[in-house]
């Protein structure tokens, strides 16, 4: 597929891994863990692998919940044992997550060609009031769409249509940018256009749709949509 940036009317950005960076949860871990990178590593899939399940048996709990429940996972299966105190010091850098170098100059890019911005993502009200805060860009965006609004979780369908509800725009008009392949298949699937931020240089799935737009920055997204520098 390929896109059009012309058929782009609003843009969503995912948050974690797309805006903020989720590795520096595995610094927070390297203060009180031998071996923090299977703990983090664990920890993070295992915060997916809830959500998809929660989806699926309708037990939609916080995602900040879901994040305390997968940390404890990741530590009793590597055989960790922190206080309460510590977990909580740990999840605490949820709340400031470092922040990707191109956010917020790309943002603002998009903000100032007049195309509305919004964020659409997993994380709770708090958690994302949060992120806002810290990544400097409250004042780029036009809102924040949270799944506990509709207490699904991505890539269900019903997120994404919400989230066209809430921005007023037609859902094929709007163009989801996120670094998650899953997420890709669930703005695809609901009838968004999606962009793919590859940092790794990964592979893209073989099964699935994919992206109309695959890039290594938010810079590149930027300068698809309003030209480059």
């Amino acid at each position: 597929m390929s896109l059009d940036p012309s058929r782009v009317g609003t843009v969503t950005f995912d948050s974690y891994g797309t805006l903020v960076d989720v590795t520096a949860a595995r610094e927070a871990l390297a203060d009180r863990v031998s071996e923090p990178e299977p703990v983090s590593r664990l920890w993070r899939s295992r915060s997916l692998e809830y959500t998809f399940l929660a989806n699926q048996i309708d037990g939609y709990v916080p995602f900040y919940d879901i994040l305390r429940d997968a940390l404890d996972y990741a530590l009793l299966t590597n055989g960790v044992s922190l206080s309460e105190e510590e977990r909580g010091a740990v999840l605490a850098v949820y709340h400031e997550l470092d922040v990707f170098a191109d956010v917020r100059e790309s943002i603002e890019r998009l903000h100032d060609a007049g195309v509305p911005t919004y964020i659409l993502s997993n994380g709770d009200p708090e958690l994302l009031a949060s992120m806002v805060a810290h990544a400097d860009i409250g004042g780029l965006i036009a809102d924040v769409i949270s799944a506990d609004e509709v207490r699904t979780f991505k890539p269900a369908a019903e997120l994404y249509r919400h989230a066209a509800g809430r921005t007023g725009t037609p859902i094929d008009e709007i163009l989801h940018v996120t670094a998650g392949w899953f997420d890709v298949f669930g703005a695809v699937n609901a009838g968004m256009q999606a962009a793919w931020v590859d940092r790794a240089g990964t592979p893209w799935e073989p099964f699935g749709p994919s992206p109309d737009l695959r890039v290594e920055s938010l810079a590149a997204v930027a300068d698809v949509l309003v030209g480059a520098d």
